[in-house]
């Protein structure tokens, strides 16, 4: 099977990081993404959990926003104008 060549950019700290990481598990960083792109192949998903959840204050102010719809303790407008002509005060 012949070879081709992924490009990829990085941070020049991650690269250099990734690097050592690698070098320290006997391998390259060609062979850690081969083995990377291998297990997606096999296994037809990132092999690691990605996930957009939140952070803590993120959390809070998702928190805030819903204790504030139940309690309808929120204004609402019906032009954009008015609102930051109010919110600009």
């Amino acid at each position: 099977m012949g070879q081709t060549t992924l490009n990829v950019r990085m941070d020049e700290d991650l690269k250099r990081r990734f690097d050592s990481f690698c070098a320290e598990v006997g391998m390259n960083a060609s062979v850690a993404v081969n083995l990377f792109v291998k297990t997606v192949i096999r296994e037809q998903r990132i092999p690691f959990e990605i996930t957009t959840a939140p952070n803590q204050e993120t959390r809070a102010a998702i928190e805030e926003t819903e204790k504030d719809l139940k309690s309808r303790n929120l204004k609402s407008y019906d032009d954009v104008d008015e609102m930051m002509k109010e919110l600009l005060a």
